[in-house]
């Protein structure tokens, strides 16, 4: 009997362990995801005051290489945004904080439209000003077209223009403190996120929909894969100062640090080992054979040897999508749905 009793213990936990083991690994995936993504807001948060700060100085003194000084401490923070938009849940829903860190597509040029208002009017630019005015005033690509936008900077309301001025700080510092309420609201959300298993399913629906939005919309569309099939710089993000590419970059990197090690660990939970490694490798193949991140846009489109690195660059994204959306997704059995960036 008690041989019977111990085969009988031994079959129900042949059956009931892979399933336990499948839902450590979600756990444990949640908990890698959480951390990753803590990561990447905390650096958001630091880069974010860099900026605020740097704005501030530059307006109070604009000295010979102040003006550099913002334009890299805005770099360093759109690009540390842009390694935790692939979070499309939670805290960064409440108030659109994700649009109003960064309002794209703009295809009515809503940006400079605003500017101009803002700039013309002889209301003071305040703190309530802007959290009035809307999302197309609120984030990095305001900033980025009151320093790089060519026509406006050959104007006579330019920086540092005391009235562009308050503009710029103000937004700034809007900017700052969207990065501590967004830091503070995932430090919040801590015990639901890692309790909810639905959360599991959502983070990958995220890293998804980010892989379908650079392949279809921050590359395809550009270059003239989708649409109008005329290549066109100007639907890019970050147009204006050049960096589409090294935005790009920054979110394959976020891809890569804050969400891939959660994949992982939840694959090789599903005996899908092989596909890990795969999508493993093509990351490093992506990031490797990357073209100069630096290059604009607008130069990797008119130039033929360099539209073909980004062809190249095309195609490694599109197969890292396709392991990711299609196998892994299966493999998980994680169903794509909704996005809120579907039918923008």
């Amino acid at each position: 009997m008690q041989g019977i009793t111990r085969l009988l213990c031994t079959s129900i936990l042949a059956l009931t362990s892979p399933l336990a083991w499948a839902s450590d690994a979600n756990t444990q995936a949640r908990q890698q995801w959480y951390e990753g993504i803590a990561t990447g807001y905390q650096s958001l948060t630091t880069e974010a005051g860099e900026l605020a700060e740097s704005a501030r100085d530059y307006c109070q003194n604009p000295a010979e290489g102040s003006r550099e000084h913002v334009e890299a401490a805005w770099l360093n923070a759109f690009l540390a945004w842009q390694k935790v938009r692939l979070v499309d849940f939670g805290p960064v829903e409440n108030n659109n904080l994700s649009w109003q860190f960064q309002f794209w597509p703009d295809p009515k040029n809503l940006i400079a439209r605003k500017a101009a208002y803002l700039i013309g009017n002889d209301e003071p630019i305040t703190p309530s000003v802007i959290n009035r005015s809307g999302v197309a005033v609120q984030g990095f690509p305001m900033i980025e077209y009151l320093l790089f936008d060519q026509e406006f900077n050959a104007g006579e309301t330019s920086l540092p223009v005391a009235r562009t001025c308050e503009l710029l700080t103000n937004v700034a510092g809007h900017v700052k403190s969207n990065s501590d309420a967004l830091m503070a609201g995932w430090q919040a959300f801590r015990p639901h996120y890692l309790e909810t298993e639905q959360y599991f399913n959502t983070t990958i629906r995220a890293g998804m929909a980010t892989l379908e939005i650079l392949e279809e919309r921050r590359l395809a569309q550009p270059m003239g894969l989708r649409g109008s099939n005329k290549r066109n710089p100007y639907i890019a993000d970050a147009w204006r100062s050049g960096k589409s590419l090294q935005t790009v970059a920054a979110t394959v990197n976020g891809l890569n640090r804050y969400f891939l090690p959660g994949l992982e660990i939840s694959l090789e939970a599903k005996g899908a080992s092989d596909l890990a490694d795969r999508i493993r490798k093509q990351f490093n193949e992506v990031q490797q054979n990357f073209p100069g991140a630096h290059l604009p846009m607008a130069t990797a489109l008119k130039e033929e040897d360099q539209f073909r690195a980004l062809q190249s660059l095309y195609v490694d994204i599109s197969q890292l999508t396709t392991l990711v959306n299609d196998q892994a997704a299966v493999a998980l059995g994680v169903v794509r749905g909704f996005n809120s960036s579907d039918g923008d």
